[in-house]
């Protein structure tokens, strides 16, 4: 009788040892400031739907890893999986903005987090299938070689190095690749749009994008926003 007393005290300690293992192993994970209805509520209203994606109806999870350090910073942000397009660089650029948001536990030690970001398409609008999306995906892939092509060109043009006997060539490749004034527009508000939410970087990217696509449209705001 005494064994199975002492049996049973024995297990019961065990389970109550694993279980404040693991309360406290859950504890030490950091939290968004507000819980995970205000990440998600931040994430959605901080999205900028890329271009791209955004006229082909993309949707689509990408998965960001980070550490976030005793300060609650997010720090070495990359993409663990992601579609290879544009909505990876956009969902890395909303887990940046989380920075300084985070509420650290007590005897933190920095922890590497996966956080999904989720994108949805308006199918409403949109109403394209599986397989129409998985050939977006692949085009945008394979165009990414041409506007290489154009950025570089405009790149080498700005320091005059280019040749530009290929300038008609590389004309044609805007054209192939939809960067006409509407593109420009879209992408000049587009880097608005984060301006607007105080991520200059974002904003100087997509300005800078515009530069190096051989328009000068983006050069006032970039000499005003991007010394």
């Amino acid at each position: 009788m005494f064994n199975q007393c002492y049996n049973g005290m024995r297990k019961m300690l065990i389970i109550l040892m694993l279980m404040t293992v693991a309360f406290a192993g859950y504890a030490q994970q950091p939290t968004f400031k507000g819980g995970q209805q205000a990440l998600d509520n931040f994430l959605s209203q901080k999205i900028v739907y890329p271009e791209y994606a955004k006229q082909n109806c993309i949707s689509g999870t990408i998965k960001v890893g980070f550490v976030v350090d005793e300060n609650g910073k997010v720090i070495n942000p990359k993409v663990i999986q992601g579609l290879g397009i544009d909505l990876d660089d956009e969902a890395l650029r909303v887990v940046k903005l989380t920075s300084g948001k985070w509420v650290i536990p007590i005897n933190y030690q920095p922890l590497n987090i996966v956080l999904p970001v989720r994108f949805e398409a308006d199918q409403i609008v949109c109403g394209i299938s599986n397989n129409d999306m998985n050939l977006a995906i692949a085009n945008y892939k394979s165009q990414q070689n041409l506007e290489d092509a154009v950025t570089n060109y405009y790149k080498s043009k700005y320091l005059g190095k280019s040749d530009t006997t290929h300038e008609a060539a590389i004309i044609s490749l805007k054209k192939q690749l939809g960067y006409d004034d509407k593109f420009i527009d879209d992408v000049l508000e587009q880097g608005q749009e984060k301006l607007n939410q105080g991520d200059s970087e974002g904003a100087c990217h997509d300005w800078t994008f515009i530069r190096n696509i051989g328009s000068n449209r983006a050069d006032d705001l970039l000499a005003k926003y991007c010394k």
